[in-house]
């Protein structure tokens, strides 16, 4: 081992008994081959054991970061190991964007993806609704690429790690683009409830953050080229210095707010590249509902505002448009994402989330994979159209269960009365 394995929040110490760093595709291909069980470590920023093995954890910081421009077809191919903040800056460099962000920059690209991590907007699929090919390293060291339209596609865009190691993906870029952003706060929360639809629909992407009580705060972020979103309507004051999403806490690490126009890469995530994300100091969980429950679930949940309050550090609101992706929470409805942003004290988080789930169950509430639930996997697996096709492609390219894990492993395995 050449450094500590723990993930990001500390809360996960992995398993493995060896960590490899592998500095080409050949030697990446011949350490999988050789290995009794491997899974990729990106950037470490989940919260459960998802990237776990007792095999062989493999990490491709020392691979090559490539960058290739298809500037006809407006798409990028890139390597798995960028990190999202270093490769937007390079993107924006060359005249180009993607069309949304994740909150923090610090993650890399594959990790992202396979997870469904997203950003916001009403318009906006998560960043894995950008990828039209990818290749992967699958159990033998075989490579093989998969391009939008073929027949297992779409399963393996969003695969949680589980059919092998993400290694390139094609993305679907746009040209440059500057956003403003500014933050309200003081929003009643009975306008919030009345407008939830009109003011997540604003602008080109919108948060809204709040600790459930009687007040929240929207984090408005809009195209310079859009028109400016008219919120006067709203009981809801603009604010007069830069904000972080945990009241009380020093905003130096934000984005630039006040409505100063930046560069999209600067804007969309709410933390600076470079900086220490979010608080650094948290453990995280969110829950996918379709948009149009979105009111009853806010509803709902503001109801356990005291069972919340000793653990929360906030919850942010945001919006996520439908994509096509067999495991992604987005899959086929358009979604709202409750995000919770928690102390790092995991025994109380998790004596929390039952009653939050019991809340969100009715909902048909997808949990974010990398992050913090407790739903059972067989209450997941009523909630994808396309869950045992994702586990037969699981067989199919890893027969063996190489990329096998206990949190993969208890997902698809079944009792016949699963099916």
């Amino acid at each position: 081992m050449t450094r500590p394995l723990t993930n990001w929040a500390g809360n996960i110490r992995y398993c493995a008994h060896a960590f490899e760093q592998p500095t080409s595709i050949t030697e990446l291909q011949g350490l999988v081959a050789t290995s009794g069980h491997a899974r990729v470590l990106g950037s470490g920023h989940s919260f459960n054991r998802i990237a776990d093995t007792a095999g062989t954890l493999v990490s491709l910081d020392r691979m090559p970061r490539e960058l290739e421009i298809d500037s006809p077809r407006m798409r990028v191919r890139v390597s798995a190991n960028w990190l999202l903040g270093d490769l937007c800056e390079r993107l924006h460099r060359r005249g180009l964007a993607l069309h949304n962000l994740p909150s923090l920059p610090h993650i890399s690209v594959a990790g992202a993806c396979a997870t469904a991590t997203h950003g916001s907007g009403t318009s906006h699929a998560s960043l894995a609704g950008a990828v039209q090919a990818l290749a992967l390293v699958t159990a033998d060291g075989t490579r093989m690429e998969l391009a939008a339209g073929d027949e297992d596609f779409d399963g393996a865009v969003v695969s949680l790690g589980a059919l092998g190691v993400m290694t390139y993906l094609d993305l679907a870029v746009r040209p440059a683009y500057d956003i403003e952003q500014y933050v309200y706060e003081e929003l009643p929360w009975t306008d919030l409830i009345a407008s939830a639809g009109e003011i997540l629909s604003s602008a080109y992407s919108v948060s809204i953050f709040t600790n459930w009580t009687d007040c929240a705060q929207i984090w408005v972020k809009r195209r310079t080229d859009d028109e400016l979103p008219d919120l006067a309507w709203l009981n809801a004051v603009k604010a007069d210095g830069p904000r972080h999403p945990v009241a009380g806490m020093c905003a130096a690490n934000c984005t630039d707010q006040l409505g100063r126009p930046g560069p999209w890469h600067e804007r969309l995530p709410h933390f600076r590249a470079g900086t220490e994300p979010a608080t650094g100091n948290e453990l995280q969980t969110e829950y996918f509902v379709p948009a149009d429950l979105t009111t009853k679930a806010l509803h709902q949940l503001k109801e356990l505002r005291p069972l919340l309050a000793p653990v929360l550090q906030t919850s942010e609101i945001r919006t996520v448009a439908a994509d096509t992706a067999w495991l992604s929470p987005t899959h086929g409805r358009n979604s709202t994402a409750i995000h919770f942003t928690w102390r790092p004290e995991e025994e109380a988080v998790r004596a929390v989330l039952p009653h939050v789930e019991d809340v969100l169950a009715p909902l048909a509430a997808r949990p974010h994979w990398a992050k913090i639930f407790m739903a059972s996997p067989r209450k997941i697996r009523t909630l994808y159209d396309h869950w045992w096709d994702f586990s037969r492609l699981r067989h199919t390219y890893d027969p063996r269960g190489k990329f096998h894990n206990p949190f993969t492993t208890a997902l698809f395995t079944a009792s016949d009365d699963d099916r």
